[in-house]
């Protein structure tokens, strides 16, 4: 079973470019946007079971030095529009 979530992710203050620029690079990660507000990214994240996100999440993002909090949100189901 195919799995998407989005990861909100907050950064040790001055470390945004050079981590998300890594963060774009693993391989479950699909998208990674810079935002405003509470958390300083969103993350993008297929994975092809919940043990493979969470081994995504454990052994290849919190290590991460400059991470200094996560929150992820796994999609229950998609709607898209047909335009």
């Amino acid at each position: 079973m195919a799995v998407l979530a989005y990861v909100l992710v907050t950064l040790n203050p001055g470390t945004e470019k050079d981590i998300l620029k890594k963060i774009a690079y693993l391989n479950e990660v699909t998208r990674v946007s810079m935002m405003y507000g509470e958390y300083d990214a969103i993350i993008k994240v297929n994975t092809e079971s919940l043990d493979q996100l969470n081994e995504f999440l454990t052994d290849k993002l919190r290590v991460l030095p400059d991470i200094f909090q996560t929150a992820t949100l796994i999609v229950a189901k998609t709607h898209m529009s047909k335009s």
